[in-house]
């Protein structure tokens, strides 16, 4: 069956409105990210000092003090997999690689029988890993467009009380790192115990002296290493979860962008596309009325 001009005009129409629609949704993306690109880089050293600081005071302490936050648990049955993501959609793969890389990561920890236990930032994380049949012992939505520090300090809580309570016996996070608006990339970080904590495996930055006597020669501690690092354990996970939601809000709003703005082009080839059948049609109309006309002068005739 032909489609008729008022149908593909009538396509047109509503191509162009979905367009104005990513248009203006992308406009709204790249100014947020502004923002969250200004948030990050003034996070980062901050967080980056805590982290050394919290490697330098370990490496110092020796055996981990007994603070129970500190204490690392005999064995590691049952894990938390933190999934960091958004609260919206349509931002590209953004939600679905965070979940993907969680759930890969706890179907590994079942298979070398291991419980995995899943906690969510946002709703799409939340929403994902319920459909998948799995329990989210705690989610926390509302904030993912402009996380706040105390948004931080709530997450970071309930995972130490988890930790503590032997809930669970190590504590990953797992979330969209922000290198550019196209490109980001899944990082996956053990939190606690701080025995295990990927902070340890970084490298320092500021120490000449690859020895170990060398690297702890340089800081004196007041008080002993053992206080200072009971201190610094909880800043540190605060942190570190806080840095989490600034890159994932910042990776959001830049796959956001690039998804409206892919969407505002196709919606234009599909609008050139659209135009092209509507003329073809208008020229199939005209064609039919010049034959039936000369049909009719012919018959006359």
């Amino acid at each position: 069956m032909a489609i008729s001009q008022r149908d593909v005009r009538n396509r047109i129409d509503s191509v162009k409105n979905i367009q104005k629609i990513t248009r203006a949704m992308e406009m709204v993306a790249a100014a947020r990210l502004r923002r969250a690109e200004q948030r990050i880089e003034t996070l980062r050293p901050y967080a980056e000092a805590i982290r050394r600081m919290t490697r330098q005071a370990a490496e110092a302490a020796g055996d981990v003090p007994g603070l129970p936050i500190l204490v690392e648990h005999d064995s590691v049955k049952r894990v938390g997999l933190l999934v960091v993501a958004g609260d919206r959609g349509l931002a590209g793969a953004f939600n679905s690689n965070a979940v993907r890389a969680g759930v890969a990561t706890g179907r590994h920890h079942q298979a070398e029988g291991r419980e995995p236990v899943y906690f969510a930032s946002g709703r799409r994380p939340a929403s994902s890993l319920t459909f998948r049949g799995l329990d989210v012992a705690a989610s926390f939505t509302g904030f993912t467009d402009r996380p706040a520090y105390a948004d931080a300090r709530a997450i970071a809580e309930r995972l130490m009380a988890a930790y503590v309570d032997e809930e669970v016996d190590q504590v990953d996070i797992f979330y969209n790192g922000y290198i550019s608006p196209l490109s980001q990339v899944i990082r996956h970080e053990t939190l606690l115990p701080l025995q295990r904590a990927s902070v340890l495996d970084d490298e320092s930055d500021d120490d000449d002296d690859s020895g170990e006597e060398g690297k702890r020669s340089f800081v004196e501690y007041e008080p002993d290493p053992e206080e200072i690092l009971k201190r610094l354990v909880p800043d540190y996970v605060e942190v570190s979860v806080y840095r989490a939601l600034l890159e994932s809000s910042a990776s959001e709003h830049g796959a956001r962008m690039t998804a409206m703005r892919n969407a505002s082009e196709n919606a234009s080839t599909l609008i050139d596309d659209l135009t092209l059948e509507m003329n073809r049609a208008r020229q199939a109309e005209i064609t039919q009325e010049i034959m039936e006309v000369v049909a009719g002068a012919e018959g006359l005739g």
